[in-house]
């Protein structure tokens, strides 16, 4: 870890700023991320920068993880056909907006969507 000060002007930087690459020649096996403190603090020292190794995974998927991954896949294809459905999208803006200002109503139209379509995609897949 290293605090950083950055150039005049610029405040803070949050993210990768270097990553390994898919080239096997120029690929590097370390990633750089910047780091940007929210939380309340006295202190000015909230810039931070780390050296994060390639990770590499050392166990085989597993069938959860595959059934997650086509979960996420068709839920993904459905709520993008849905978003530009005309037939469902009057409905569906009604609904979103009854429900976007209750204790645990979806505060986006998208997020709404993913409820419905992972809702709809549980009851067909069980």
């Amino acid at each position: 870890m290293a605090k950083v000060a950055w150039s005049a002007g610029i405040d803070h930087v949050s993210g990768a700023l270097a990553k390994p690459g898919s080239n096997p020649q120029h690929s590097c096996e370390r990633m750089l991320l910047a780091t940007h403190r929210t939380a309340p603090t006295c202190s000015n020292d909230c810039n931070r920068l780390y050296m994060q190794k390639k990770a590499k995974r050392t166990t085989p998927i597993t069938a959860d993880e595959l059934k997650a991954k086509a979960r996420f896949t068709a839920v993904e294809a459905m709520v993008r056909a849905r978003k530009n459905d005309l037939s469902h999208m009057s409905e569906d803006q009604v609904n979103f907006a009854e429900q976007k200002n209750l204790a645990n109503g979806c505060r986006t139209m998208r997020k709404y969507l993913w409820k419905i379509c992972g809702a709809e995609y549980d009851q067909q897949h069980g």
